[in-house]
């Protein structure tokens, strides 16, 4: 059993899936994915970080920005490859592995990765305007006016990546199993209903 989280920046959707998977007992994937890939692939950790759910506009723009890496291919070695695809895959493979035990997965794609799983419980979480600015400027000491920059800059960037990668598009309801408004329960509570939704579809 998986459960995916696809989350609008501010909407709490880590303190949800690290929640939910200790209710669970299970494993809890984030930015521990980003730590398994760049240790097995050989990438900083710096430069996970800064291309972690980003997608570049062009191979130009990546080289541009020094971001190109060496990867192999049925066609052989693609050496002018971007690294944000490079991460992608590595991230593809590392979700496709981890999800051989029980777990929760925070974004990447996770939910379109283990599209052919039937154990799978897609989740995307959302949350009042209002709430994500009080988050996020509470967060990282910031004024509600770059708290609102700082929500729409990432979420952009997550609807990018995830329309890039995945099929389907980001936030639209006919892709997931269940959308929540986190603002309404709380983590806890948030977490607690998605429970009772793996119970309901015998996934518990």
């Amino acid at each position: 059993m998986v459960v995916t989280i696809s989350r609008q920046f501010g909407s709490r959707g880590h303190d949800i899936g690290s929640l939910l998977a200790r209710k669970l007992g299970i494993d809890f994937y984030d930015k521990e994915l980003l730590e398994l890939v760049s240790k097995e692939g050989g990438i900083s950790s710096e430069v996970m970080e800064r291309y972690d759910e980003k997608v570049t506009n062009s191979l130009l723009y990546s080289l541009s920005l020094g971001a190109s890496a060496t990867i192999s291919s049925e066609y052989g070695k693609l050496p002018e490859t971007p690294v944000t695809e490079k991460l992608y895959l590595l991230e593809y493979d590392m979700i496709r592995r981890v999800a051989e035990k029980s777990c929760v997965i925070v974004g990447r794609c996770a939910d379109h990765v283990l599209a052919d799983r039937n154990d799978i419980l897609r989740v995307f979480v959302y949350g009042d305007m209002e709430a994500k600015i009080q988050h996020i400027a509470w967060k990282y000491k910031l004024t509600p006016e770059k708290a609102a920059s700082m929500i729409k800059k990432n979420d952009k960037s997550r609807e990018n990546y995830y329309n890039n990668y995945a099929s389907g598009k980001w936030g639209d309801p006919a892709n997931y199993d269940l959308c929540l408004n986190s603002s309404y329960l709380g983590p806890d509570g948030t977490a607690d209903l998605i429970i009772s939704c793996l119970k309901l579809k015998k996934l518990l």
